[in-house]
C-alpha cells in the first residue's frame, strides 16, 4: 500500500463534497474553516486566495494520506485507500483511529467496514444529509475495485 496516492477520483469526492470558500466561515459543527475544508489558524475574518486555497487543500491530502498509511496494516485496493482518505480528510486522523471503520479493514471485514462510514453522518447528535451523502459516496467508492494481486 505504501505506494497508494490519492486518485483523481479520489480528490473528485473531496471537491464535490467540500467546495471551495475563499472567505473563513463555520461548518456545522462550528469550526472555522477556509477553502476546501481547511481549519488550521482559521478565525473570523480570514480569507485567502484560490492558490492558497489550492496548497492548503494539497497539504491537508497529504496529511490524510499520512495518516492511512500509518493506521491500514493491509494491503488496499485504490478505491479503499481513496474513501479512507476522503474520510480522514473531513473527519481526522483522530476519528479514525479511534473507529470501529479502522478495526473492521485492518481485520478485512470489507462489507462491514463499507457500512461503518454511514455511521459518521451526525453533527451535535443530529444527522446532517450533506454528511449522509458524503458517506455513501465514501462507501461507493470504497467498494468500487478489488485487489488484482
Amino acid at each position: 500500500m505504501a505506494n497508494l496516492t490519492y486518485s483523481d477520483a479520489g480528490l473528485a469526492l473531496t471537491k464535490q463534497f467540500e467546495g471551495c470558500s475563499l472567505e473563513a466561515y463555520q461548518d456545522q459543527a462550528g469550526v472555522w474553516t477556509i477553502g476546501y475544508g481547511h481549519t488550521g489558524q482559521v478565525k473570523p475574518g480570514t480569507a485567502c486566495s484560490q492558490t492558497q486555497a489550492d496548497a492548503w487543500r494539497r497539504e491537508d491530502i497529504a496529511k490524510a494520506e499520512t495518516c492511512v498509511h500509518h493506521l491500514i496494516k493491509i494491503p488496499l485496493t485504490q478505491g479503499q485507500f481513496d474513501a479512507l482518505v476522503d474520510f480522514v480528510f473531513n473527519l481526522g486522523c483522530s476519528n479514525l483511529a479511534g473507529s470501529t471503520l479502522l478495526r473492521c479493514v485492518n481485520a478485512r471485514q470489507f462489507e462491514q467496514a463499507a457500512l461503518e462510514f454511514l455511521r459518521w453522518n451526525h453533527v451535535g447528535g443530529v444527522e446532517v444529509k450533506g454528511l449522509t451523502r458524503r458517506r455513501k459516496a465514501e462507501a461507493e467508492r470504497f467498494q468500487s475495485s478489488t485487489l488484482t494481486s
